[in-house]
């Protein structure tokens, strides 16, 4: 029986290397993504073919639902044993300039698409008494970073969801994390001052997807299965 992970935001950047790195675990990666499907496609390539694509906004529940429920009638003696909530975007502007429009998809991508991705698949990893499920947050979520208050109440928000959901779903074996990276050297961080602010941060460089994609494997692996609930910094020490 093959086991199966999805991971929305799938197509570059964090995704990308979690799409691989647990390609190289055994998983066959559901690789999500909302528009973008020649880099999908490349990452499935780099995957070495070893999944599917699976695109749909996460943001939109019908649209999610509809594609879930497509892949699980595909897929009828199998089930989603590992999510990874990836998908997100920045939309970074002081509040007192910023459109409403920014607010809300922001949140909208990475809390709703959250809820939209998470809440269909928990009763099949309840069902076999076997799930993983990682949030991506943000050291902005945590310290909170000015002209990104749409971002940090996002992934403040997808901690305590986190935490929340951890405490109703661990006595089905199910463990839910979330991993909060720092300045990771991705198209996310592209036009940001590198050298500047690598002086700000103890280990005096950004960090890499891979790094990332490596904590996210520990993850779901039955090694971590008594950690659950938890939030696991990786910033290179800028914030602890």
């Amino acid at each position: 029986m093959s086991k199966y992970a999805l991971i929305t935001g799938g197509s570059r950047g964090i995704g990308r290397a979690i799409c691989v790195r647990l390609a190289q675990e055994g998983y066959q990666v559901i690789i999500n993504y909302a528009s973008n499907e020649a880099e999908a496609k490349n990452t499935l390539e780099l995957c070495g073919g070893n999944g599917e694509l699976l695109p749909f906004d996460v943001s939109d529940a019908a649209q999610t639902k509809t594609a879930l429920d497509d892949w699980q009638a595909r897929h009828p003696e199998d089930y989603i044993e590992v999510v990874v909530n990836n998908a997100g975007i920045r939309r970074d502007n002081v509040m007192a300039l910023m459109p409403e429009g920014d607010w809300h998809r922001v949140l909208d991508i990475t809390l709703s698409g959250f809820f939209n991705v998470t809440q269909p698949l928990l009763p099949a990893m309840q069902l076999h008494k076997f799930g993983r499920i990682v949030n991506m947050a943000s050291v902005s979520g945590i310290k909170g970073l000015p002209g990104q208050t749409n971002y940090s109440a996002a992934k403040g928000g997808i901690i305590a969801a986190t935490k929340a959901l951890a405490q109703e779903v661990a006595r089905r074996g199910i463990t839910v994390n979330a991993v909060a990276p720092g300045f990771i050297k991705t198209d996310m961080t592209e036009g940001l001052d590198e050298a500047a602010l690598k002086k700000t941060i103890p280990a005096n460089r950004f960090g890499t997807p891979e790094e990332v994609a490596d904590l996210v494997a520990f993850l779901v692996s039955p090694n971590a299965g008594y950690i659950t609930g938890n939030v696991v910094s990786i910033n290179g020490g800028l914030y602890t």
